[in-house]
């Protein structure tokens, strides 16, 4: 199966989070699959023409968080264990993705009323309502 190439960007006001943010979302999503390798820090800083310090606190965010594993020679590679979202929940996203962009909704008004409505959610069927 061929994969897409993964492309990503930063700002200026703080790329290390910019890189650490969207690896995660691709591990979560399971666009980067267990034991796939992570450009080297310096490949990835020379393509996002970023330090190479830059690159390494991401990557170093990522494993903290148990996301990917760091070997001396052998690179960074997304973990075994890295949590994925199950299969269900990420067709529902793509679902909510389609359907709020057809209808000009932006990133971050969706990402708002989630933040809004999942504890709303979380908490009646925590209770069984």
């Amino acid at each position: 199966m061929k994969r897409e190439s993964v492309v990503l960007t930063t700002t200026d006001s703080n790329p290390a989070s910019d890189i650490h943010r969207q690896l995660r979302g691709l591990i979560v999503s399971g666009q980067l699959g267990a034991n796939e390798r992570l450009p080297t820090v310096r490949q990835a800083a020379s393509d996002l023409g970023v330090a190479p310090g830059t690159v390494a606190k991401a990557y170093k965010l990522l494993e903290q968080e148990g996301l990917v594993v760091s070997r001396t020679a052998a690179g960074t590679r997304v973990a075994e264990s890295a949590a994925l979202l199950p299969a269900a929940v990420m067709r529902r996203i793509r679902d909510l993705v389609d359907e709020a962009s057809s209808t000009g909704s932006s990133v971050d008004d969706v990402v708002n009323v989630l933040r809004v409505v999942w504890p709303e959610i979380s908490e009646s069927s925590q209770s069984g309502a």
